[in-house]
This record gives C-alpha cells, structure tokens and sequence, in this order.
C-alpha cells in the first residue's frame, strides 16, 4: 500500500468526520426533507461534489448523520455505566441517566433523532434509528446489568427526557405540564 493511498484515505476519513458533524448540526435545525446538501456543504467548508464523493447521497449523509448521534448515545452510556462506582445495576443506570442529561443539553443531538423518526418512511433512515436504539439499548442492557423492565423505563424516561427539553416543558406553569415534568431536572 503507497503512502498516498494511506494519506488520501486518511484526510477522506478526517473530512468525512468533519462533514458528518456539520451535518449533525444542519440537519438538526431543517431535518431531511427541508435541508439541501449544499447547506451541509457550506458549513462543512467543502463542495457539494466533495459531499456526493464521500457519501452516498443526500440519504446517506442523513444516515451518517443519525448513526453519529446514536454513538454518542451509545457512547456514553458504556463510558458512564462502567465507570459507575457500584455494579448495583440501578446505580449504573442512575450513572448512565446523569451522563445523558448532560449529553442532551447539546439540542442538535436530540433534534437531529426526532427529525430522524419524523422520517422514518425512508426506509434507510428507519433502519438507521433501530440500529441506532438497539445499539443503545444493548449497551445499557449489558453495561447495566439491569433487567429489560428496567431497560425499557430507561429508555422510556429517556424519550420523556427529549419531550420536555424540545418543547420546552419546564417553563411552562401548568398542573399538566408540572405532571409531566415532575421529578425532572435538565441543566440546560
């Protein structure tokens, strides 16, 4: 193998990284159907064509988009569950909850997965949120040691995490509103 194909692959990998992040954060704020290439592109600071030879299409920058935010996810929690001090498995998902609290205040991540199941008719795009949340899931299911009951209120809680952040529910001064937030705290 030639150092300039080693290199070439290098910067391609770095830059496809790069495009990626951008496209977190466009995609995020337009979703997939409103967001042309060229918007991703530009914030990247590369050309459209350079996009179209890194990924397949408008779809397949989408999906790298999606499966890089549920790495993060994944990410995360293996890091925050298997640093936990206790191996009580409510300890590691109290870790893992305090870990995604933080992880969400970044709101691109979080409306970069709503945006990712309001299309999923695409089927692309719908196969990437399962493998992404089956990802997460296995990871806290593992990393946990939790029972899948306890798993699925994780998730769950998870979810109602992203509600109350996106609409901004704890501002709101109204016994609906306080029902659904109760109990929950977000930093940001």
């Amino acid at each position: 193998m030639s150092s300039t194909g080693s290199s070439f692959r290098s910067t391609a990998e770095a830059q496809r990284i790069k495009i990626t992040t951008a496209a977190v954060h466009v995609f995020a704020k337009t979703g997939f159907h409103a967001t042309p290439v060229t918007d991703v592109a530009t914030a990247a600071g590369v050309s459209p064509a350079y996009v179209f030879r890194l990924f397949d299409g408008k779809i397949g920058l989408f999906v790298a988009a999606v499966e890089n935010t549920y790495a993060r996810v994944a990410e995360t929690m293996e890091h925050a569950g298997s640093h936990s001090s206790s191996s009580d498995p409510q300890s590691r998902l109290a870790a893992m909850t305090m870990a995604y609290v933080a992880l969400i205040e970044d709101e691109d991540l979080i409306m970069l997965q709503a945006h990712a199941q309001s299309a999923s008719s695409v089927p692309e795009i719908r196969a990437a949120v399962q493998r992404g949340l089956g990802e997460v899931v296995r990871t806290v299911s593992v990393v946990s040691g939790a029972t899948p009951d306890a798993v699925q209120r994780f998730i769950a809680y998870g979810q109602l995490c992203h509600l109350i952040v996106q609409a901004d529910l704890s501002s709101i001064r109204s016994s609906w509103a306080e029902s659904i937030t109760a109990g929950i705290k977000h930093t940001a």
